[in-house]
């Protein structure tokens, strides 16, 4: 007995990147190869082909704009164009629409500046190519721009980074239906990694698990995101968010599981590991994440990872560079 199709759109227009198209295609392509059943359907404003940034035309399966029309999983992929010029309001609408009408809604890299258009985005994290995090956050103020991520989970709302971030994204969502082990078997079939180490890691402390129900310790959960390096301590959160010191940590174990120290303390870390990987000096580092000195940051490295910041950051650039080998493990 075969399951029912994941149905799975994938919105095109004129000048989408290429990769962006091709790269969570094939992840879903493998996986059907190994016991999957996704149906990938391609959609255009008004049908037809467009031209993508490879001069290779795609030919289009279904009118974006059709009535009606929804799927299981909605990836709206990204362009060079789409960070520079309003987004045109048929493609606007016509994702509006069939956000509304699915039950999971994606965007590789740029293409989050379209669903920041139709107004997905707000009241969300979010986050896309590194180049254009900035003006993301800029344009669109109702977002919460997370720069440092591979791809944001915000519920059934996902956004990936640059480009080659959609086979992440697309590998975590294969992991979600049907598992890991079969994510683990296209991962290696591609000869990509499961979950990429170094880089902005998708397992961040920010990023796991669901947000905050309490509107005030969300508040404070967003603050601790954005400015690692700030006052964090226990005084300082609880009379920002307007809490008592006690009802704050509370707060924090009730809800996330941990104290309040422990939490900015991984969150700390999580950020020295992605300036780190962003190519920054150790001492860099340090004070964009919050740490006294480079020597606080050389012990905390050691006492969670056993290395130093400097041979962390040695090993990421190895692998990096690596050669890919025979066994196409990864």
């Amino acid at each position: 007995m075969h399951d029912r199709p994941h149905r799975v759109g994938v919105v095109v227009f004129d000048g989408v990147k290429m990769l962006d198209v091709a790269g969570p295609s094939e992840v879903f392509a493998e996986s059907n190869r190994l016991g999957a059943n996704y149906q990938l359907s391609v959609c255009a404003v008004g049908g037809g082909a467009v031209m993508s940034s490879t001069g290779m035309r795609i030919s289009a399966d279904l009118d974006a704009a059709a009535d009606g029309l929804g799927f299981d999983t909605l990836l709206v992929m990204g362009g060079d164009l789409l960070p520079t010029r309003p987004i045109d309001p048929e493609l606007r609408d016509a994702v509006g629409g069939l956000a509304a009408r699915s039950r999971r809604v994606c965007s590789i890299c740029t293409g989050a500046f379209i669903l920041a258009a139709a107004g997905l985005l707000d009241g969300h994290r979010a986050t896309t190519h590194w180049q254009h995090t900035g003006l993301l956050a800029r344009a669109y103020p109702a977002i919460t721009v997370e720069p440092d991520a591979i791809f944001i989970r915000d519920g059934d709302l996902l956004t990936s980074a640059g480009v080659t971030a959609g086979i992440d994204l697309a590998l975590a969502l294969l992991e979600d239906d049907r598992g890991e082990d079969l994510a683990r078997q296209v991962a290696q079939s591609l000869v990509v990694f499961l979950q990429r180490p170094g880089g902005q890691s998708q397992f961040s402390p920010t990023l796991q698990g669901p947000r905050p129900r309490t509107p005030l310790l969300r508040s404070v959960f967003d603050a601790i995101a954005a400015d690692p390096a700030a006052d964090h301590s226990i005084a300082a959160m609880a009379a920002n968010a307007s809490l008592s010191p006690r009802h704050l940590t509370r707060l924090f174990h009730d809800e996330l599981g941990t104290t309040p120290a422990k939490y900015v303390d991984a969150v700390r870390f999580d950020s020295a590991k992605a300036a780190l990987d962003a190519g920054l000096r150790v001492s860099e580092a340090a004070e964009r994440a919050g740490y006294g000195s480079p020597e606080s940051l050389r012990r905390a490295f050691i006492s969670r990872l056993g290395v130093s910041p400097r041979a962390y950051q040695q090993r990421f650039r190895s692998a990096q560079r690596a050669d890919a080998t025979p066994s196409g493990h990864v």
